[in-house]
């Protein structure tokens, strides 16, 4: 190990020290955890857990940290019973978060003429199947689990052409509360998406009645409500105030005032300004600002607007007293940007600057996680035909002419089959999915590779 290994592994683990101390409700993840991510639809398409492993490579880029996607859509606690073993304990879980609710919940019916019993029924059934899924897990050793309360079912925007089936979301709340009722009880951790995400819809509603952190279904956040979620989670795990770096400088003394989660040295002044190198142990969060995943039309960045995840989690602060008139600022002779000495006294925040170098290291990080992602996605679209559709007519891991000729028959009745199949005919073969899995490795190592922050040269010249 490098001596600069060795410097920022210890400034880390004193660092994570620090936040595991602090006051939360779910534990930060440790080295060497395979925390896997159990759930509907809205874990199997979605983003939350692929942004909140980003923070980890980002923040603590040391640290051995592996995070799985054991969504399925369309599951019910029911569905989640059925393929605990198959899909999910099999991935080998450290930390096992686990969410339901959407499905168990049910539709259209909060429209009919029974509603109140029809909600009733439906959370009674949702409770015995949890009950089936509480005792397997407290049969699991050296797993902790993380209760999640679900985001919610929009039923309050204004969406043209989609009428809100009214009181399904207040059955969704009983459901967290027998989630936050099992935590407490077995001693597990527990954390909620409802309330938060519910509050956050209604204050942007009463500005804009059509907001919905949604994709205008009403169910499934897009984006900018994934990483709001994560933000969430993030918070949860007691990283609020959490600083990718601080630094301070004294240009008139030519010393180093502050250097949180960072080592400052080398500092030179000439009449023209001051330079220095600057270590950090960590690299800024990098946002992205397209819109990915199926059917997803707003950006991650699109979070910002709506959470201070930047403020609270995202602060590579550089701040320079001493200095009057304006300053180019140069990192590796690149020129970032031009600050008066007022400015750079008070502060900015580098980790908003895109075109930093350490900022455009992370980015690398964030398309391969990306990259990873859709993989994985194949993976959850090959465990929803087994479990989905093949298990119900005994042919879960067939993997042979028989579930194909099941699949084409049925799939003119059950339009995801159809969706699937073409995925399925790949992965049903041992090497394609091995190849698959080695592609995912590979672009894990990858991650882990370039994650690592670099010395950099930090110069201000006078304009």
């Amino acid at each position: 190990m490098t001596m600069r290994r060795i410097i920022s592994a210890f400034i880390g683990f004193a660092f994570l020290g620090l936040v595991s101390a602090m006051s939360q409700t779910v534990a930060p993840f440790e080295d060497d955890d395979r925390a896997v991510f159990l759930g509907n639809s809205i874990t199997d398409g979605g983003h939350y857990h692929s942004y909140i492993w980003l923070y980890y490579m980002t923040r603590f880029p040391y640290m051995n940290l592996e995070i799985f996607n054991a969504g399925i859509g369309g599951n019910t606690a029911g569905d989640m019973y059925e393929r605990l073993d198959g899909d999910v304990f099999s991935k080998r879980p450290t930390v096992l978060m686990v969410t339901f609710g959407m499905n168990d919940t049910g539709y259209m019916e909060y429209n009919g003429d029974d509603a109140a019993g029809f909600g009733e029924r439906k959370y009674r059934e949702c409770k015995r199947n949890f009950e089936k899924i509480e005792k397997r897990l407290l049969g699991l050793k050296d797993v902790r689990i993380v209760m999640v309360g679900g985001s919610p079912y929009d039923e309050t925007s204004r969406i043209e052409g989609n009428t809100p089936f009214r009181g399904k979301n207040a059955v969704m709340d009983r459901v967290v509360a027998f989630q936050k009722e099992a935590a407490e009880r077995n001693g597990w951790e527990f954390m909620d998406f409802s309330k938060p995400l519910a509050e956050i819809a209604e204050r942007e509603q009463a500005k804009d009645s059509s907001f919905t952190l949604t994709m205008g279904d009403r169910i499934h956040p897009d984006n900018d409500g994934h990483m709001v979620m994560a933000y969430l989670f993030l918070k949860a795990q007691g990283f609020a105030g959490q600083k990718v770096a601080d630094m301070e400088i004294n240009a008139g003394t030519g010393t180093v005032s502050k250097s949180e989660n960072c080592i400052v040295s080398a500092i030179r002044k000439d009449r023209r300004g001051i330079s220095f190198d600057y270590l950090a142990n960590s690299l800024p969060y990098p946002m992205d600002t397209v819109s990915r995943g199926f059917e997803a039309r707003r950006p991650q960045s699109g979070a910002k607007k709506l959470v201070p995840f930047v403020e609270e989690m995202n602060q590579e602060i550089l701040k320079v007293n001493g200095l009057e008139g304006e300053y180019k600022l140069y990192i590796d002779d690149e020129l970032i940007g031009i600050w008066s000495g007022e400015e750079l006294g008070e502060g900015i925040n580098l980790a908003e600057i895109t075109w930093t170098p350490q900022y455009q290291q992370a980015l690398e990080v964030m398309f391969l996680n990306e990259w990873r992602w859709e993989l994985e996605r194949n993976f959850r679209d090959y465990a929803w035909m087994q479990y989905g559709f093949l298990k119900p007519l005994g042919l879960l891991d067939a993997n042979d002419r028989r579930a194909v000729e099941a699949i084409d028959k049925g799939k003119t009745k059950e339009i995801w089959a159809e969706i699937h199949r073409d995925n399925y005919s790949k992965l049903m073969h041992d090497n394609v999915r091995q190849a698959r899995l080695d592609e995912i490795k590979l672009l894990q190592d990858r991650m882990y590779e370039i994650n690592k922050p670099a010395v950099h040269r930090i110069s201000l010249q006078k304009k």
